[in-house]
């Protein structure tokens, strides 16, 4: 029987239900039995870290905009439950096992661990620092590896610290910037007053803004610190109303990547200005109210499964899971160094319910992708914005293009 014909006839006696009906409607219950196929487990790990701040409850109920909401292991369980299908056709199903470090120390156990369960597949939800130390561990720890960066925007990570096995389902913070200088541009909101906190994070964001807004056309007509104390020697640095008191500015950009005196801003200006950036408008991965190509069932399909909205962060890590599920039905006995070099070479496409066929950038493993522009109620505008040209992919107008990058373990 050709390959072909033997995974399309495993896929249909998979099914349960299908073999039950059959027997039924021939009437030879217990007289025939048809033949039933094993799947091949192949094991996804997601790796987080016990105790990690971004996922403490407070900082969870308040859910800022652009921050997680929850973890990357309800994005992952979705996407094995929307492959299995397809996966079973194939001979295969995908087991998610949550990997919960209680510190960094822990690391090279738990892949020991997992290098006992033959798992190559690594969903990283985790910090800056324990990110970067997984991705240096794991090829070497398993035999090979791919890792899937599912929670962190840092452009670092798609440059001089990139790899070549990791690849990033989650915009970068020059995406972001990009799609909303895009929006910015194509309304004609040209002066930007900008307000940036003392993280080292919001310098990270400002720098990012600034290379997009010189990109599109966009002037900072002045920019202005901000911090959040108790200080009252201070206190002005906090007064919404003293820091936008300038009138040459169209627009307020907020670089706080806490998020906390962002949420403060709009409405509170001195003068009628549409505030964007960490708040008001943003760009993100996804938006729960996105009610085109397919949106509402995957969000309504997230929420019966983790009893919350859909958000960026989530949208990644089910990306993350989709693509491990999609190389396996492309190529089921590939070695894992063949399939990230499938993925990374841009040979699987994807389907991210974005309108477009989505694929991972060679020169830094950031999967390319439209990006929503939104605020809180819904979907203001979807980037690349018509009008916007590129020589060979429109979404690589969208963050670093191949002859700027800085990565070199491609």
């Amino acid at each position: 029987m050709p390959a072909v014909w033997r995974s399309q006839f495993r896929g249909i006696l998979g099914s349960g239900l299908w073999r039950a009906a059959g027997l039924a409607l021939l009437g030879v219950s217990g007289l025939l039995a048809l033949p039933s196929f094993a799947a091949t487990k192949v094991t996804i790990a997601v790796v987080s870290l016990d105790g990690d701040p971004r996922h403490a409850p407070r900082r969870m109920e308040r859910a800022y905009p652009g921050h997680p909401t929850g973890r990357a292991m309800d994005g992952v369980k979705l996407a094995a439950e929307d492959s299995a299908f397809e996966l079973d056709a194939a001979g295969l199903e995908l087991v998610v096992k949550d990997v919960v470090l209680p510190n960094a120390a822990a690391l090279p156990q738990a892949l020991a661990e997992l290098k006992a369960a033959k798992v190559q597949h690594l969903v990283a939800d985790l910090p800056l620092a324990e990110l970067r130390q997984l991705v240096q561990a794991a090829p070497a720890a398993l035999g090979g590896a791919i890792v899937f960066n599912t929670g962190l925007d840092d452009d670092g990570l798609r440059a001089q610290q990139c790899a070549a096995h990791l690849l990033h389902t989650l915009p970068s913070r020059a995406m972001l910037s990009d799609a909303l200088a895009q929006y910015l541009a194509a309304r004609n909101w040209r002066k930007a007053l900008v307000l940036q906190g003392p993280l080292p994070g919001d310098a990270l964001q400002a720098d990012a803004f600034n290379r997009s807004a010189k990109r599109y056309g966009i002037k900072i007509t002045q920019q202005k610190p901000f911090k959040l104390t108790g200080d009252p020697r201070e206190r002005d640095l906090g007064n919404t109303r003293l820091l936008t008191g300038e009138r040459e500015h169209e627009f307020v950009a907020v670089m706080d990547s806490d998020g906390e005196f962002a949420r403060t801003v709009p409405y509170a200006t001195q003068w009628p200005r549409p505030v964007v950036g960490a708040s008001g408008l943003l760009a993100a991965a996804w938006h729960p109210q996105w009610e085109r190509y397919g949106g509402p069932q995957l969000s309504r399909r997230f929420h019966k499964l983790a009893q919350r909205p859909m958000q960026g962060h989530d949208w990644a890590a089910w990306m993350a899971g989709r693509a491990v599920a999609t190389v396996l039905v492309d190529a089921p006995k590939a070695p894992v160094a063949q399939q990230l070099k499938a993925l990374r070479g841009g040979a699987v496409t994807l389907d991210g319910f974005k309108g477009r066929k989505l694929s991972f950038r060679a020169w830094d493993g950031q999967l390319r992708q439209p990006v929503f522009v939104i605020h809180v109620d819904g979907v203001a505008g979807l980037a690349p914005l018509d009008g916007v040209l590129h020589r060979t992919d429109v979404l690589d107008t969208l963050g670093v293009d191949e002859q700027e990058s800085a990565c070199k373990n491609r």
